[in-house]
């Protein structure tokens, strides 16, 4: 049977020492309290770090033994604790992630700790997993294991979930290892965040740093697809939205009754960290009794900031900032029987926090960033009674689906100020409204719902990847087309070039073959009949592979070589060429890096040296301006990989060779190529036809096949087991693009 394999920094329990004796203790965080629904589907097993440092190895196996079976332990030193939990995780991505560069470190020894510590989740996972099970990564501890994983166990489902924002283009492009945490985020097949902003984020960032295209949340690699979607995380609905019949709660609220005095009471929760906005809050706070005097002894703010990093500097300046700011509210605005702020620096117990959520008037929940923010909902879920107003961040994640909140910029101190007297003096029946709506969305979309959706669409990509996987070329496959081969009296091949044969370039022109290339396509010449075909021009060809002997065909079918002898399909009129290189000129001036080239019947505009993001933005418009010329001189528009051309309609690719094969009967047939003119040669070919994609797209091929260097070991195969065939007057083959 299968398993859930959760992967996370921590581990969903506490194990802590009283000197003599390890003691366990259960977490009851989202993560853990969403993934235990999933427990009656399939096994689930836990592999982290269990929060203690370790010195021996005989310590680790206490504490392994101490656990039990279903959680698998990460250890770490202090020096590892230290550099790669504190200093990569903490202090350069978090600061990051959450648009506060002023406060990130890029500490070369910080990154070479992350790399050591995701190498060792990596062999802890790869120990414990099966073939099969569904791994599932969480969050920004672990942004490199899941390439490392792929690595690793390539048939198994594996997932990322990043619990933070993800950053623009222009912030992640700072992080000097910005292209190892993309390449190991995309080893995963799916990576959840969430929100669609997060996602549009990362999709942009890949596209402009790695150059790989995502399509309806696919992104293609060259080895694999890796998929992208927003799940946003829940809270246990029922868990809170009962809390008020609890007998201990209730007790708690009628005591908060008394202790605050019976005044109308705003609600504050953090964990104290600069991006909450909990300086911010408290001047706005603060600045609401200077403009609306007649306030003052009718409502306090209740603020409780759980303790963080309390030996980090900022946090430490951060909290001596926050009790000044107490203070002076407090001593400006206070009289006797009226406290303006009752401020809690301490973690309270969830019937302590469910109290205050059912007891205030106001939940103020104002971070300067955040990935979600459960507070939010936890508030929203508590209101049995339906009385009660959220004032929410519009930067916090949470802010996407609870659109009945009063939304606010929490740097906007006046913007605070009119959303806590807008909710002050909000109509009940509004109040009970706004709640309604956005609890039925919460208990909706629970935490454990989210679990589910992420685990199922994970499942469903993995089963797509595997029936992908039996078309792919493999051992048993490359011998069954060898044995064919070596059997076949008229063999034919039909190979591509550029991303069948050889790498694209950035500059197409230093994309020439090499010595073993031409090796090959001498050798395959001696044994069947080869067609090279490509949207290069004739000269090109001819100068790479022209004492060979292949069959070429340029220029997407205009002009073809057979026999030793160059055709052009007929005389065509060019005249419509100054008319296109106007157009393309005026692009090229706002598309740094793009160059025209410039054919015999046709006129290739590339963009691949471009800015992928300047080139999203100017290729629509291109493709319309081309569109109308093309209808008006009944020419053709294709699109490339990274390139479009325009050219004579009417003549093909798959026309050419067609004409080429000219029904003989060829005992073998196979033709290999990558992009959408390979495609339609794919269609003129007799079904027995061994065809054969090259990479991870849609294809109408029988077979897959990774990359070139996977192609030059299937035709170094075919040269090897065929026998030496060809007679004196045998005819030669084609080469194709």
């Amino acid at each position: 049977m299968k398993k859930l394999l959760i992967v996370s920094n921590r581990l969903p329990i506490k194990v802590g020492s009283d000197g003599n004796n390890y003691i366990i203790n259960r977490s009851e965080g989202g993560l853990a309290t969403g993934l235990s629904s999933l427990n009656n589907e399939m096994e689930t097993e836990w592999v982290g770090w269990p929060g203690i440092a370790t010195t021996t190895k005989k310590e680790e196996r206490e504490v392994s033994e101490k656990m039990g079976d279903s959680y698998h332990a990460v250890f770490m030193s202090r020096s590892e604790v230290k550099n790669y939990y504190q200093g990569f995780s903490n202090e350069t991505i978090w600061p990051l992630f959450h648009c506060f560069t002023g406060f990130v470190d890029y500490d070369k020894a910080y990154w070479e700790s992350y790399k050591k510590v995701n190498q060792r989740f990596c062999d802890k996972v790869a120990e414990v997993a099966s073939e099969g099970d569904i791994i599932w990564v969480q969050d920004y501890h672990l942004m490199l294991l899941p390439e490392m994983l792929r690595q690793r166990l390539p048939n198994n489902p594996i997932g990322f979930f990043l619990h933070i924002p993800f950053p623009s283009y222009e912030l992640f492009r700072t992080l000097p290892w910005r292209n190892e945490i993309l390449e190991g985020l995309l080893g995963a097949d799916l990576v959840g965040f969430h929100t669609y902003e997060y996602m549009r984020h990362f999709a942009s960032v890949v596209s402009r740093i790695l150059s790989h295209k995502c399509n309806l949340g696919e992104i293609r690699t060259r080895t694999h697809s890796c998929f992208i979607d927003a799940f946003p995380m829940g809270i246990n609905y029922d868990k809170f939205h009962n809390s008020s019949q609890d007998q201990a709660v209730n007790g708690q609220i009628r005591e908060f009754k008394a202790r605050f005095g019976g005044f109308r009471l705003i609600l504050s929760v953090d964990r104290l960290d600069y991006t909450k906005g909990i300086l911010e809050r408290l001047r706005a706070f603060g600045a609401l009794f200077s403009k609306y005097p007649e306030l003052k002894e009718k409502v306090s703010l209740v603020m409780v900031t759980v303790p963080s990093r309390y030996n980090v500097e900022s946090y430490k300046n951060l909290k001596e900032q926050i009790d000044e700011q107490v203070g002076h509210i407090n001593g400006k605005f206070s009289t006797l029987s009226w406290t303006p702020v009752h401020y809690f620096y301490r973690s309270i117990p969830f019937e302590h926090l469910t109290a205050l959520y059912n007891l205030s008037d106001i939940g103020l929940v104002t971070p300067l960033r955040d990935g979600m923010n459960l507070v939010a909902k936890e508030y929203i879920a508590s209101k049995q009674n339906q009385r009660g107003v959220l004032i929410l961040s519009e930067l916090a994640g949470s802010a996407s689906e609870l659109t009945d909140a009063i939304m606010v910029n929490p740097n906007n101190e006046e913007d605070i100020v009119a959303a806590l007297y807008d909710a002050l003096n909000m109509p009940e029946d509004e109040q009970k409204r706004r709640i309604e709506k956005m609890q039925a969305h919460i208990k909706k979309n629970s935490v454990e719902k989210w679990a589910q959706d992420f685990t199922g669409s994970l499942c469903a990509i993995a089963d797509k990847r595997h029936q992908r996987a039996r078309s792919i070329i493999n051992g048993q496959v490359t011998k069954t087309i060898a044995a064919a081969f070596t059997r076949a009296r008229k063999p034919r091949i039909i190979l591509g070039y550029d991303g069948t044969l050889v790498p694209f370039d950035e500059n197409p022109a230093m994309a020439e073959p090499t010595p073993d290339i031409l090796r090959i396509i001498e050798e395959l010449q001696q044994k069947c009949d080869l067609i090279i075909t490509s949207g290069r021009d004739f000269s090109s060809l001819e100068q790479w592979f022209g004492k060979t002997g292949a069959d070429l065909v340029a220029e997407h079918g205009i002009w073809f070589k057979t026999n030793n002898e160059w055709y052009k399909h007929a005389e065509m009129d060019t005249s419509w060429k100054d008319e296109v290189d106007s157009l393309l000129q005026q692009f090229i001036l706002k598309t740094p890096g793009s160059f025209i080239e410039n054919k015999t019947c046709s006129l290739a505009f590339h963009y691949r040296k471009t800015n992928q993001f300047l080139a999203e933005m100017h290729i629509p418009y291109i493709i319309k301006a081309l569109s109308a010329v093309c209808v008006k001189h009944r020419l053709e528009l294709l699109q490339g990989n990274k390139v479009l051309e325009v050219r004579i309609s009417g003549i093909s690719k798959a026309t050419t060779v067609r004409s080429l094969l000219n029904n003989d009967q060829h005992d073998f047939l196979m033709a290999i190529g990558d992009d959408d003119t390979d495609e339609d040669v794919f269609g003129v070919l007799p079904s027995h036809a061994y065809t054969i994609k090259v990479g991870d797209d849609e294809s109408i091929a029988r077979y897959r096949i990774e990359n070139e260097l996977k192609v030059k070991s299937l035709l170094n195969e075919l040269i090897k087991v065929k026998k030496q065939r060809k007679s004196p007057g045998q005819k030669s083959g084609v080469l194709t693009h």
